[in-house]
């Protein structure tokens, strides 16, 4: 029997969470934006977050830098548009899927915007970095996964997430995006029980979520910062891997980061240095299958050179040059190994 979809089917619109620029939950009201408390984030997440019922892959993406909300709804919809596209054409690459792959997004949305230039890039990074660490953003985020992983498990959720045997969740990041994933992920492997939300790792207790993969698409941060600063990720609370791409034409992590930070970053060159082992695979074609053994590390560098090439005349240069099918097919791989 053949496992090739009928046609590509449009995948429903990403949900939007919104901060503000210290890093707080915010929610639009007539009155204009208003602060959402930390007791009340549980509740606005059970009312904002109702995926279809046929979901079977929640998707969390964050954007990065010089990025409008508008552009950050639109890049998220056109990755789920590209991912959908690409499991239609090509089925037989992600055997594990069968027929059932439909998936959901979350959209993550923060004011980056400033001047492309090298005190503009400062400016965001040191923005992004407060919002992570003396903001509530990564606190945020992290309860936000634990919200989704605690309620995929849930049969009483069904009508909301499913269950844990139908959904999986991948994070993915773009530029500083990925800083906040990071933090996330880190604050919540840290911290302990009583400030989390959910604990579905079979067999542990010492973890507040855990997700299926995690994309990394031309992270703005120094080669060595999973060895130096995200060190919580070479362990949990992740299933699947770390994965990195990087093009040798991003300017914003070659030209802007070196001039702002006296290194490269992993968008321009990948990873560096990790706490766990770290392996590297160039970004394969559309139609040539990434087999497990190319992505069962903790850690993966994805070189995408041959493939995020285009904005020469943009001041980063390929930095956002990173929704294309090829893109979709490795979070596809993700989604499909995490079977």
């Amino acid at each position: 029997m053949s496992l090739r979809p009928e046609a590509a089917r449009p995948p429903p619109a990403p949900r939007v969470i919104d901060l503000d620029e210290t890093g707080r939950l915010q929610v639009s009201t007539p009155q204009g934006p208003r602060g959402v408390p930390a007791r009340a984030w549980r509740s606005y997440f059970a009312d904002a977050l109702r995926p279809p019922g046929n979901a079977t892959d929640i998707v969390v993406y964050v954007h990065g830098w010089l990025t409008s909300q508008e552009s950050a709804l639109t890049a998220a919809t056109e990755l789920l548009r590209l991912t959908s596209e690409q499991y239609a054409k090509h089925p037989e690459l992600y055997a594990s899927l069968g027929r059932s792959f439909s998936p959901w997004g979350v959209v993550v949305r923060w004011p980056s915007r400033s001047a492309p230039s090298l005190g503009g890039y400062r400016h965001i990074r040191d923005r992004a970095h407060q919002m992570g660490t003396k903001g509530q953003a990564a606190r945020i985020i992290g309860q936000l996964l634990g919200y989704l992983d605690d309620k995929r498990g849930d049969p009483e959720a069904a009508r909301r997430l499913g269950t844990r045997g139908g959904q999986y969740l991948h994070l993915v990041g773009h530029s500083f995006g990925c800083r906040f994933l990071c933090e996330a992920v880190q604050w919540a492997a840290e911290n302990p029980r009583e400030t989390t939300l959910a604990w579905s790792a079979p067999g542990r207790h010492d973890r507040p979520f855990t997700v299926d993969s995690m994309l990394l698409l031309q992270m703005a941060a120094q080669r060595n910062a999973f060895s130096d600063t995200f060190t919580a990720l070479g362990e949990a609370p992740l299933r699947g891997p770390v994965v990195a791409t990087y093009s040798q034409r991003d300017r914003a992590t070659g030209f802007w980061h070196l001039r702002a930070e006296k290194r490269v970053g992993i968008g321009h060159a990948g990873i560096g240095t990790a706490p766990a082992p770290l392996s590297g695979v160039p970004m394969r074609a559309v139609d040539e299958a990434y087999p497990l053994s190319a992505l069962n590390h903790r850690f993966v560098n994805v070189d995408a050179s041959e493939v995020f090439v285009g904005g020469s005349w943009s001041p980063g240069g390929a930095h956002s040059d990173h929704l294309h099918s090829e893109t979709a097919h490795l979070l596809l791989s993700l989604a499909d190994h995490s079977r």
